[in-house]
């Protein structure tokens, strides 16, 4: 990603990551032969996670303390403190919805509209160990703080079928496909074993037109080694093509 990508992705201005390089509070990443900055998914859940801290009032310096503590922490602990600020947010709104509705009581024409978000989505994380478990847990984290409301929607439908038993299993022989090439045998039976987990109930939440290859789906996928990738790159063209002959 260059710094346009990932400013739109996270939702802040390119000129705020220039700053937090300037200051020294987000790393800077690799360059490319043609001097752009190339960012990964993880410049991106950092830059996710200045971002949220500064939503809820931490100023720059404090957000620079609480960084230097990640440090020493696994991803998947900072992971489920950004979940935390997040449900603590989702609940504060909850907790003034009733306050403004008694100020200012919504049209009946235009009921207001619950988030489709819910607390399951804020859960801790499976009891596992699989790093391709905890790289879907944190793309899922990436996509909430980038997505809109129909982001939120797939996020609460995919949470829990990536934190289901069976799928743990899958994502174990994922796993094992780390340092594989892409003509390894096991890419295609596991893909399409993948694709058979997602009921239609879970289908059914995917918007039209997803998920994509490009755009965000191109980012992620980047994020995987070869075999790898090209097991997921099959996952989402078929998912892809399940939703419009659902639509068809």
């Amino acid at each position: 990603m260059r710094i346009g990508e990932i400013a739109a992705l996270v939702g802040v201005t390119s000129r705020a990551v220039r700053h937090y390089h300037h200051i020294g509070l987000l790393p800077e990443p690799a360059r490319q032969a043609n001097g752009y900055r190339a960012y990964t998914v993880r410049d991106a859940v950092l830059l996710a996670r200045i971002r949220r801290l500064s939503e809820i009032g931490l100023s720059l310096d404090e957000v620079r303390d609480v960084l230097a503590d990640d440090a020493g922490r696994e991803l998947a602990e900072v992971l489920g403190e950004l979940d935390a600020d997040l449900a603590r947010q989702e609940r504060e709104i909850h907790e003034r919805r009733p306050v403004r509705a008694v100020l200012a009581p919504p049209p009946h024409t235009a009921p207001a509209r619950d988030s489709p978000a819910h607390p399951a989505v804020w859960a801790p994380p499976p009891a596992t160990t699989s790093p391709a478990a905890a790289k879907d847990r944190e793309h899922l984290s990436l996509l909430d703080a980038a997505g809109d409301g129909a982001g939120a929607e797939l996020l609460a439908a995919l949470r829990p079928l990536a934190e289901a038993p069976g799928v743990l299993v899958l994502y174990e022989r994922l796993d094992e496909l780390a340092g594989a090439g892409v003509d390894d045998p096991r890419i295609a039976p596991l893909a399409a074993e993948l694709v058979a987990a997602v009921p239609d109930e879970v289908l059914a939440m995917i918007p039209e037109g997803e998920p994509s290859t490009t755009g965000l789906g191109r980012v992620l996928l980047d994020d995987y080694p070869p075999a790898q990738r090209a097991v997921v790159r099959r996952v989402m063209e078929a998912l892809a093509e399940r939703v419009r002959g659902r639509n068809a």
